[in-house]
């Protein structure tokens, strides 16, 4: 994303609104990697929820992650 990322109104959407929050982080590291969240359940489950950042700041819903941990069925050992 490098720079077309700096000029995206949802990045500064983000931005405003993690600072409001109080989020204070640092600015150590690469800085142009996006993230993503994965819930991936026991043996031939598979991916139960994939979220991947589309944008800087995107956040992953707490609520389908939590339904998605909870779909996992454990194996016998």
């Amino acid at each position: 994303m490098m720079t077309s990322g700096f000029f995206r109104f949802g990045v500064w959407k983000n931005f405003f609104r993690a600072w409001r929050s109080g989020y204070s982080g640092n600015l150590e590291g690469e800085g142009f990697t996006l993230g993503g969240v994965y819930v991936i359940g026991a043996g031939r489950q598979g991916v139960l929820l994939e979220h991947r950042e589309k944008e800087f700041g995107d956040k992953v819903s707490l609520p389908s992650v939590l339904e998605a941990a909870e779909k996992i069925e454990l194996q016998a050992s």
